[in-house]
């Protein structure tokens, strides 16, 4: 009994995941439509959610019952204080989050009625992440997950640190910059939507299903990584380093505001791959969430607990 119990501990302890990125407070205004170059809006509703790629993805995953420990950086002021509090209250490990002099990043986010959203991001504290200073942090990493809204060093030292963990690394590519200073020889998978894969690719972007399909196996042969790319009403594909492909669709659901869809999608997938779950059910799940998401105002609001999840999974 105590050998078992033993057992089930080190496997739980052995799913870690490993968020490191951007915590932000959201700023949110309702509007008809986004505003033209010299146009006034005068918004419908406004609102204050908690945002940021990193701690966005460390709540989705956690809610589907991921293990996750979050790496970044908040600013002194009573947003950073909200931040912590928030993702302490998600049971997400912060032992990785620091706090520095100065202000927390923001992001101010327009939605449109169709649920659309337009976003600016103000690093703030963010910025400030350039390495990673206790590699610790990393020993029971099972998973590592990162984003491109923080300082490509930390990108770097992040990928690198988990890669020498033996963990498996996911790079979200959001947003989009060129790949050529960031540490792509430590990566597993590259995780992109059909726009961030044009301009990695330096190419159009896609305009139907079998040219994002052709586009992710040219960045899985460029970069020797398995890639990822969400397609919005059209689900999720990806392509393998073996070749392996799928696509699993999205389901039609009523759209409210899709702010959080990408960073759902992200840390289920991550906390699937955690489980050690196949690439095709991780994207399923992953794909699933995204569109339970959007239902709700704000990037976290509509995030899934793993019962809601479940529930509508085959």
């Amino acid at each position: 009994m105590l050998f078992f119990l033993l057992s089930s501990i080190a496997a739980r302890a052995n799913r870690m995941i490993i968020v490191a990125g951007s915590a932000n407070i959201d700023l949110v205004a309702r509007v008809s439509h986004h505003p033209a170059p010299g146009e006034t809006l005068t918004a419908s509703d406004y609102a204050v959610h908690d945002g940021g790629k990193g701690a966005n993805q460390a709540v989705a995953a956690a809610r589907v019952g991921g293990d996750v420990r979050f790496i970044g950086a908040v600013g002194s002021d009573d947003f950073g204080t909200r931040i912590r509090e928030t993702l302490d209250r998600e049971h997400i490990d912060t032992r990785g989050l620091a706090t520095v002099s100065g202000a927390s990043g923001i992001a101010l986010i327009n939605v449109d009625d169709a649920g659309e959203n337009c976003i600016v991001v103000v690093p703030g504290a963010n910025a400030t992440l350039e390495t990673i200073d206790d590699t610790t942090l990393f020993t029971d990493a099972r998973v590592v997950l990162t984003q491109l809204e923080t300082p490509a060093t930390f990108v770097n030292a992040t990928l690198t640190a988990g890669r020498a963990a033996g963990a498996e690394t996911i790079l979200n590519a959001a947003p989009a910059v060129p790949l050529a200073t960031y540490a792509t020889e430590a990566l597993d998978w590259l995780m992109v939507n059909a726009g961030e894969a044009a301009m990695i690719g330096d190419t159009d972007e896609p305009d139907d299903i079998d040219a994002a399909a052709a586009l992710a196996a040219r960045l899985s042969q460029r970069y020797d990584v398995g890639v990822v790319v969400t397609l919005g009403g059209n689900g999720a594909l990806w392509h393998t380093t073996s070749g392996e492909t799928g696509r699993v669709p999205a389901t039609s659901v009523a759209v409210v505001d899709t702010t959080g869809a990408g960073d759902t999608f992200a840390g289920v997938f991550a906390a699937a791959r955690a489980e050690e779950r196949p690439v095709a059910e991780a994207v399923r799940r992953a794909v699933t969430a995204g569109g339970l998401s959007v239902g709700a105002a704000g990037a976290r609001a509509g995030m899934p607990v793993q019962a809601a999840l479940d529930a509508v999974l085959p």
